[in-house]
């Protein structure tokens, strides 16, 4: 029998919908709304905090996939230990002052946030309980162990994103956009949200790795047919260029996100017009 899930007493769900809740905030310039979020997401989650080891354990297991049976029986037995250590007591104090936290600084309505990854955060949290049966126990273990096997739906699939952030997004950069953020796009941003928490070195190292990405794809760019008859573009091209260039000197800011998001998408409808041309 399944215990009724709080879905504020689960660390890593709060965690998320406050990821998105700063996540919507940037896309609609609601800077004040961002910054209370962000500050929240800073406090609570620092490395060595309570909630933090908290959530590494829930992310341990909600976040690896494409295992082998072995290393995630392992992990789930690692994570089961470490989440034992953490006080139960201490944990729910500190629960209880993010919750009063989000509710006084920014709204209650962030619970209601849409979380991809809510059904499986719920299952660990169970797993997590000594109020389950030992069957359920294994069985919900086992329900975990065997996620970890095979590649996420979640990251199969594009995650639903809010019409609102669409329409803000494509209003913000006057450009015309699908149903759905680029992958890439969502990436950044997670990881822009998520730097706030882990002092930004994850963030760093993935955008490095995708400005000098998009730099080469620029630069092959140059080279299709269509393009190098245009010798406006080819210059407004090669200026792109020069502005990804800078960023290495500069901190990553919120005008920075959105540039490289642009370039994102402009990459993407180079190479999508070169291949239907």
């Amino acid at each position: 029998m399944k215990i009724r899930h709080n879905k504020k007493r689960n660390t890593a769900f709060v965690y998320e919908a406050l990821v998105k809740e700063a996540t919507v905030a940037i896309l609609k310039n609601d800077i004040e709304k961002r910054d209370k979020a962000i500050k929240i997401i800073r406090k609570h989650f620092k490395p060595g905090s309570v909630l933090r080891k908290d959530l590494d354990c829930y992310r341990s297991l909600c976040e690896n996939q494409n295992l082998d049976r072995l290393t995630a029986e392992k992990i789930l037995k690692e994570v089961k230990l470490q989440k034992r250590l953490i006080d139960p007591t201490g944990l729910f104090k500190q629960q209880t002052k993010l919750v009063h936290d989000v509710n006084k600084e920014v709204s209650p309505s962030v619970f209601k946030n849409f979380v991809p990854s809510y059904k499986s955060l719920a299952t660990i949290m169970q797993i997590f309980s000594d109020k389950i049966s030992p069957k359920d126990q294994v069985i919900l273990e086992n329900e975990i162990v065997q996620r970890m096997l095979v590649e996420s739906k979640e990251a199969q699939h594009t995650e639903q994103i809010d019409s609102l952030i669409y329409k803000t997004f494509a209003a913000k950069f006057n450009e015309r956009y699908d149903n759905n953020l680029l992958k890439e796009q969502k990436e950044l941003l997670n990881y822009y949200v998520s730097s706030f928490a882990d002092n930004g070195l994850e963030l760093k190292i993935f955008m490095n790795e995708e400005i000098s990405r998009l730099k080469q794809q620029l630069e092959k760019g140059k080279n299709i047919a269509e393009l190098k008859k245009d010798n406006e573009m080819v210059n407004k091209t090669q200026k792109v260029i020069e502005r990804l260039e800078t960023f290495s000197k500069e901190d990553i800011s919120d005008d920075v996100l959105l540039t490289v998001m642009k370039t994102q998408e402009l990459v993407k409808e180079m190479y999508n017009d070169a291949n239907n041309d």
